[in-house]
């Protein structure tokens, strides 16, 4: 029985700081470069385009350890220790 409620506790903690990070995403924008925002507003749609797609390449590696590491977790959840 204990270990289920660290496993909630565990579950609730992370949902807590998936829900913090949220609240905080929007002041994360204004921490962009005033070069970086002229160069990419000057290349058109093209560039946007191009921009878009880079960002969705970059979060498939972070993504895949991420969701890797979370199912050897739960692949060795119930492990002895």
């Amino acid at each position: 029985m204990k270990r289920n409620l660290t496993i909630r506790s565990a579950v609730f903690l992370v949902f807590s700081f998936i829900a913090l990070l949220a609240l905080l995403a929007p002041s994360a924008v204004a921490q962009g470069c005033a070069m970086c925002y002229q160069n990419a507003s000057a290349s058109g749609p093209q560039g946007a385009q191009a921009l878009r797609h880079g960002i969705l390449i970059l979060m498939l590696p972070t993504l895949s350890l991420f969701i890797g590491i979370f199912a050897l977790i739960y692949h060795r959840r119930n492990v002895a220790r």
